[in-house]
């Protein structure tokens, strides 16, 4: 699967009940990049927020994805403006865009992620043309059917503003940040809260209602499970760096064990 179709892979999958398997890449080296896109993953979120991610990364690690397929979102910075844009400019298959808390902030994001007359974004897709294999005049057409803008739901602001958020036109959906709404939640006392777990259900809840991609992040496999259950379509599954980790532990407790 390769071009247009990867970017159109998204929305029949996921309004189809299925699961949709990512992964947050921190680490900006393509070739870890290749390894992650020759997995199961059904994409990569390159996180340029809490990541080392940056604009000549993520350009290479587009690059190197869509030699084997794979779409790459990318998780922008607070406040990123028109780095959004850009990054959909270099053949990114969507944004999720941090701290998005009232139809305002929703509305900044579609302006940046969509064309007129939904946005305001700007024409110069000149790595995303060739990553699409569509024509200049086919992919004006049909870039804001195959882009995601994805607001990330992490507050108890955005909590409270979430229907009038998912109502904005150019919203294709939500990305639920546990941890942060944990913190907000409960006034930055800890990252479980245990107001979370039924904010996390109705966000989720509220987001397939509207018809919209409703996204989160899984610290755990089970996590995982258990959001999918609760209706998530969309999770991204632990993050580079901890693959790693928990693989090398893995390997190495295996290897003691047995000389011990």
């Amino acid at each position: 699967m390769a071009g247009a179709e990867v970017l159109a892979g998204f929305r029949p999958a996921l309004g189809a009940g299925g699961l949709h398997l990512s992964t947050f890449v921190q680490i900006p080296d393509p070739n870890l990049i290749e390894t992650l896109a020759r997995s199961p993953l059904d994409s990569l979120l390159l996180d340029m927020q809490h990541g080392m991610q940056d604009e000549a990364s993520v350009q290479a690690s587009v690059a190197a994805a869509a030699m084997i397929g794979k779409p790459v979102l990318v998780r922008v910075p607070v406040d990123a403006g028109g780095l959004t844009s850009r990054m959909l400019d270099f053949g990114a298959a969507g944004v999720v865009c941090p701290m998005v808390n009232s139809v305002g902030d929703a509305r900044r994001l579609v302006d940046y992620v969509k064309f007129p007359p939904t946005g305001r974004r700007s024409w110069g897709p000149r790595r995303a043309i060739p990553f699409s294999g569509l024509s200049a005049a086919d992919y004006l057409r049909q870039a804001d059917g195959l882009t995601l803008a994805l607001a990330m739901i992490e507050t108890r602001e955005a909590l409270a503003a979430l229907d009038d958020i998912l109502a904005v036109p150019g919203i294709d959906g939500i990305f639920v940040g546990p941890m942060d709404l944990s913190v907000s939640l409960s006034a930055g006392a800890t990252f479980d809260s245990p107001d979370a777990a039924a904010a996390i259900a109705a966000a989720g809840a509220r987001a397939r209602a509207a018809g919209k991609v409703a996204g989160i992040f899984a610290l755990t496999p089970q996590l995982a499970l258990d959001y999918h259950r609760q209706g998530y379509g969309f999770v991204a599954l632990m993050q580079d760096a901890m693959f790693l980790s928990q693989a090398a532990t893995a390997a190495c407790t295996a290897v003691r064990g047995a000389v011990a």
